[in-house]
């Protein structure tokens, strides 16, 4: 009996020791994808804030544009951070003396996903708003051709320019980190709940 409990805790201390490696290596490799995708649409942004003051560039564009593609780059910002988290506690589950508690890892997982999913969230309304704004302009232009320069209600003028398809390719890669976070966050969450019995008890 001695011997099959010496297999049995064996096997447990395997599947918590491949749990910790398992959130070591997505933490890395979540971190640096994130980086990665994340890093160009900064400076993109950036870039067009600094020489137009707008994040939507030369075109007039809505207020709650520029404030939720500021509230999205906070928060891939957080995601980034929060995956260099999870190398570091992968490290602390594989350690028996500074294992943290079933629900302390379940609560640091679902922390990660509920910001990717509000990552994902402003990325969509973000596209959709700078899509329809642009399919608007677009329409009110001549059929022949696309103007160049237009006037809006003979009032203000404004025009489409490349920095627009900038932005929108660095929303696509903001949106394509914050699915990685989220695709790799919920794959964390399961592989915890297949060794959830194994965690020390909460006191």
């Amino acid at each position: 009996m001695s011997m099959l409990k010496q297999v049995v805790e064996g096997l447990h201390g395997a599947q918590i020791e491949g749990l910790g490696k398992t959130f070591t290596r997505l933490g890395r490799i979540g971190f640096w994808l994130q980086v990665v995708l994340g890093s160009v649409p900064l400076v993109v942004m950036l870039y067009v804030f600094v020489f137009s003051g707008s994040v939507s560039g030369p075109r007039s564009g809505l207020p709650i544009v520029g404030l939720l593609s500021l509230a999205n780059m906070l928060v891939l910002l957080f995601t980034i951070v929060w995956f260099y988290r999870y190398a570091g506690l992968g490290k602390r589950i594989a350690d028996p003396q500074s294992r943290p508690t079933e629900s302390a890892v379940l609560a640091t997982v679902w922390t990660g996903l509920v910001a990717s999913s509000l990552g994902i969230l402003f990325s969509m309304v973000v596209m959709l708003l700078e899509v329809g704004q642009l399919l608007f302009y677009f329409l009110s232009a001549p059929q022949a051709g696309i103007a160049t320069i237009q006037t809006v209600a003979g009032v203000s003028s404004s025009w489409v320019s490349a920095v627009d398809l900038v932005s929108l390719l660095a929303l696509v890669q903001m949106l394509a980190a914050e699915v990685i976070a989220l695709v790799l966050g919920l794959w964390l969450m399961f592989r915890t709940t297949q060794v959830a019995g194994e965690f020390p008890k909460a006191v």
